[in-house]
């Protein structure tokens, strides 16, 4: 098969896309990784080959990330040294040649790479819990132990948000002190009240290809998905990786709209039920989109004081990731905060730290 003109030029459009993504976002070396991408998908070279079959997928998909992803897995599995040379998360640092070492990895590993881009993104980056972390202290506010229900929860390190440690200016934190992931000061210009008592008496989650993080397999596919060059973002992972490892948390394999209608079908008194989600909306169908919007609101009319219901989520609001927050009774909505789609710096809007 040969790429035509129109998947060609839509190719392009979303390489661009994706990589002045990457730029925004701080990763100099993956917009210099799509640059090399998008030069070979001009010649219709080896990589234009691979990424023929999805040449025309909405930028939703995430088919670069994917590439990316693979590319990363194999560096660093050890099996791609000339890549690697390249790549912060194993040593390397930015030098000469990486246009054609990319293309060596690409041709080498072809079949490998072609499966990967099959499946989807499984970025579970828990930086987004030192954003979700604000919401889950309003819904404290009730007085209610929260029951955590997270749908999009790849390996579930961000059902895990109550076992890091995040520390405000004056040195108010949250969280065990001897936890092995620690934020410090990651809102601006202030942080959520911390002081507010939570207690999670529930957290099950649930993703349609959920990795699990006791296998090595299941690590390293996590770690592929974090930017090479981001190694903040890559300690973090490893961080709550050795939480998880302790007590593992629970995500079924199932579809979300399937498995929120489980789990929501009738009211849970005595606890405040949390329906969370972080940048996964995009990946859903529209029809899927539709019923699970219609499963959350039909909880929210079943909640009351004595089985509240929220709505969490931190999703794309243009450059930046907006958490949002709807509550039921009342079904009111506002925006809590704002942060770049990894996490920190999180721009707080809600409470002020008590």
């Amino acid at each position: 098969m040969t790429l035509s003109d129109a998947a060609q030029r839509t190719l392009l459009e979303t390489i661009e896309t994706q990589r002045f993504g990457c730029e925004l976002t701080g990763s100099v070396l993956y917009s210099d990784v799509l640059e090399a991408v998008a030069a070979d998908v001009e010649r219709r070279g080896p990589i234009s080959v691979l990424l023929e079959p999805v040449a025309t997928a909405p930028f939703g998909d995430a088919v670069l990330l994917r590439l990316l992803g693979a590319l990363h897995l194999i560096v660093l599995d050890g099996r791609a040294p000339e890549l690697a040379r390249h790549y912060p998360s194993v040593g390397g640092h930015q030098q000469r040649g990486l246009a054609a070492d990319v293309l060596t990895v690409a041709e080498h590993n072809a079949p490998e790479i072609a499966d990967l881009l099959t499946r989807g993104v499984q970025t579970n980056e828990v930086g987004r819990s030192a954003s979700m972390l604000g919401g889950h202290l309003e819904l404290a506010r009730l007085g209610l132990p929260l029951r955590v229900l997270e749908v999009g929860s790849s390996a579930g390190l961000n059902l895990l948000f109550d076992r890091y440690r995040y520390v405000d200016d004056g040195g108010v934190s949250f969280g065990p002190a001897d936890s092995p992931l620690v934020f410090d000061r990651p809102w601006f210009p202030r942080g959520p009240d911390l002081s507010v008592p939570l207690v999670v008496a529930e957290r099950r989650g649930s993703d349609i290809a959920p990795i699990d993080v006791a296998t090595a397999p299941g690590r390293l596919r996590l770690r592929s998905f974090v930017w090479p060059d981001q190694l903040e973002r890559l300690a973090r992972l490893d961080a709550a990786l050795a939480v998880a490892a302790a007590d593992p948390p629970v995500v079924d394999r199932a579809d979300a709209p399937d498995w929120l209608e489980q789990q929501l079908a009738a009211p849970a008194p005595g606890r405040c039920t949390v329906v969370t989600h972080s940048i996964m909306f995009q990946y859903l169908s529209a029809p899927a989109r539709e019923r699970m919007l219609n499963v959350i609101e039909a909880a929210g009319r079943a909640a009351s004081s004595e089985a509240p219901v929220g709505w969490l989520r931190l999703e794309p609001g243009g450059d930046q990731a907006e958490l949002r927050l709807t509550r039921w009774p009342g079904g009111s909505t506002e925006v809590l905060a704002t942060s770049s789609y990894h996490g920190p710096p999180v721009v707080w809007r809600g409470s002020a730290t008590g």
